[in-house]
């Protein structure tokens, strides 16, 4: 193929990883609650409406999740690279994890349907 064909593919497909990106990042619904998830197991089910602040402790280490004005966060951790903190406050979209704890935030709420289903 010629090069210029090349650059056209390479360019088409930049652009769709692009998009692929900007769209799985976007926030998505406010959650009406979020799931606190430890080793696999669910370790509590929080209401985002009630401010509260509370620690998840195991042998691998502890994590502080806030919550406040229908968010939450993990705002303090001692795991080596606080992926988990930059994420900041979130009220929906995808899970905030916290990989050398164990750690996972899902978000649960009510969810729309775009299609029929029949």
């Amino acid at each position: 193929m010629k090069s210029k064909t090349w650059i056209a593919l390479l360019l088409g497909l930049l652009a769709v990883c692009a998009a692929l990106s900007i769209w799985l990042l976007m926030p998505g619904q406010a959650a009406e609650r979020a799931e606190v998830w430890l080793d696999g197991a669910l370790y509590k089910t929080v209401d985002l409406g009630v401010d509260q602040e509370f620690t998840v402790r195991s042998d691998r280490g502890s994590n502080t999740v806030t919550v406040k004005d229908g968010k939450i966060a993990v705002t303090a951790a001692d795991c080596p690279d606080h992926y988990c903190m930059e994420r900041g406050f979130c009220g929906g979209g995808t899970q905030i994890v916290c990989l050398p704890n164990r750690l996972v935030i899902k978000f649960v709420g009510e969810q729309d349907v775009d299609g029929v289903v029949g």
